[in-house]
């Protein structure tokens, strides 16, 4: 993996958690630390971006395909109510 340095500033209460992170043997470097906690903040968007490629996109797909095979709120809402044994509360 190609690496790019940088010079970050952190408070001091978060450079103590970084340098402890290290010094209990958890992680071999700050930078280690930091590439954990930065692939842990960008985990959700990465799981949205394959969820949206995966499934969204092919159920777009195939709506464009043939739009006549759609349901209204109501539908769905009934389906939902019916599947899970809900009486109809209007």
């Amino acid at each position: 993996m190609a690496t790019q340095e940088f010079i970050i500033t952190l408070p001091n209460e978060l450079a103590e958690k970084v340098r402890s992170k290290v010094a209990t043997g958890e992680y071999n470097s700050p930078s280690e630390v930091v590439l954990d906690g930065l692939e842990a903040l960008m985990g959700p968007d990465l799981r949205v971006e394959k969820w949206l490629r995966e499934k969204v996109v092919p159920a777009y797909a195939a709506w464009q395909a043939d739009p006549t095979h759609t349901y209204t709120s109501e539908q769905v809402l009934a389906h939902i109510a019916d599947r899970h044994g809900v009486a109809d509360r209007k």
